[in-house]
């Protein structure tokens, strides 16, 4: 029986967290450029797998990396998977280091099929993460002044799902629509330490509302009757984004704390452009025992555009490999119906910071590597799972007047798998 009052529920507390996605879930400075730090899109066992997803085709997780993996599940089960995670941070350069702790809400998001062959999922995902604050101090002749730069926001996405099993429950294709919406802000403060001057504040804010696109397949070859292969591949067109700019400037009194002089322009008609984007996956799976899976993924950043200059971008590459092993999920000990999960992860960055004559105006980038380990404990009939993901993750720059980064990242995920549309016989 289908239980309406379930799904009104889960659809309200879905909207009530749209403001929290507003906090900040980084304090990198790299994040000052471009959209800042592209988020993570794994959910549950892919994010303790190195965030592999395009290959993955489970019945008992939700995988938005690659929509054609929603039609797998049974058309009897709805899923609804909630994440949050925590994270230490080290930002160190030459003379330099911070640390930092900081977490939020990672995703909220369910899957239920409509028949049985045809399933679909709808959430809301970040897109992207801007947090950072840094200044340092000078001075000019007798004058002490201080320079601080700060950054907050991010872009978030609101998708909706189908995925159609189209040939004997091997050959699937999906798609996720879905409305990217948010805000980046980006300030500059100037203040001198003399009572008689002034404070300068800049402050760039780019509003974003507009759609995005991103299309899966999935082919799964039998080994034998409890083993098989699946290849997946997804795309997401470039797309030009529906973005407005507001240039603000605010001139205060040191001494008075009053506002001196006060403009804000509105800029539109500028380009800010998303890569067109290519997954390609494996996973090798033999059934309630063993999964193995490998991504490659490309974004052409090169040619986008933001704020209507390109040259900021470079074309990023992602891979990913991971496992996931399980004992025997017919033994009464628990510990041997826990998932035993393993991944790593290496990319490049997308943006490229510190363009200037003596390098060119190329920029330097950086690149990350991360390790995860993970757990799927296993709750209640042992349908739903409670997983842990444990990650270090590496940003290497590519210079060595740029920061160097390490996080250690703990991310916890629900994932409720029930029967909803059992019908019962009573004789």
């Amino acid at each position: 029986m289908l239980r309406i009052g379930k799904f009104i529920l889960l659809g309200v507390l879905m909207m009530t967290q749209l403001p929290i996605w507003a906090q900040n879930n980084t304090a990198s400075p790299y994040t000052r450029f471009g959209y800042g730090e592209l988020a993570d899109r794994s959910f549950g066992a892919g994010r303790a797998m190195g965030g592999v997803g395009i290959g993955l085709r489970s019945p008992k997780q939700i995988n938005p990396m690659n929509p054609a993996s929603y039609s797998c599940m049974d058309s009897l089960t709805f899923i609804f998977d909630f994440g949050a995670s925590l994270q230490a941070a080290t930002y160190k350069d030459a003379s330099n280091e911070y640390k930092k702790l900081n977490g939020n809400i990672e995703y909220i998001a369910l899957q239920f099929p409509i028949t049985r062959w045809l399933a679909m999922s709808a959430g809301l995902l970040p897109y992207s993460f801007v947090g950072y604050e840094f200044g340092e101090a000078s001075q000019i002749g007798d004058e002490t002044y201080q320079n601080t730069y700060s950054g907050r926001g991010g872009l978030n996405e609101l998708y909706g799902g189908l995925s159609i099993d189209i040939w004997k429950k091997r050959l699937a294709v999906g798609a996720n629509f879905s409305f990217l919406f948010g805000n980046i802000e980006h300030s500059q403060s100037l203040s001198f330490a003399s009572a008689s001057s002034y404070i300068n504040n800049r402050t760039q804010r780019v509003e974003v509302r507009d759609m995005r696109m991103n299309f899966g397949v999935q082919y799964t070859h039998p080994l034998s009757a409890e083993e098989s292969l699946t290849f997946g591949a997804t795309y997401s067109p470039k797309n030009s984004l529906n973005a407005k700019t507001y240039d603000g400037l605010t001139r205060m009194s040191s001494s008075k704390d009053e506002i001196i002089e006060s403009s804000i322009d509105t800029i539109t008609g500028v380009a800010y452009d998303l890569p067109n984007t290519f997954g390609f996956g494996v996973s090798y799976m033999k059934y309630n025992k063993l999964t193995i899976a490998a991504d490659f993924q490309y974004e052409d950043w090169g040619d986008s555009q933001y704020r209507g200059e390109s040259g900021n971008f470079q074309n990023r590459k992602r891979i990913a490999v991971g496992a996931e092993y399980l004992p025997d999920d017919r033994d009464k000990n628990y510990f041997k119906q826990i998932r035993y999960r393993v991944g790593f992860h290496y990319n490049n960055s997308y943006v490229k910071t510190n363009r200037n004559a003596e390098n060119n105006y190329k920029g330097y980038g950086y690149n990350e590597y991360g390790v995860s380990v993970g757990l799927g404990l296993p709750v209640m009939d042992y349908r739903s799972l409670v997983n842990v993901a444990f990650e270090y993750v590496k940003v290497k720059p590519g210079h060595v007047s740029l920061i160097d980064e390490q996080y250690f990242r703990v991310t916890l995920n629900y994932t409720f798998n029930e029967r909803w549309f059992y019908k019962f016989r009573l004789n």
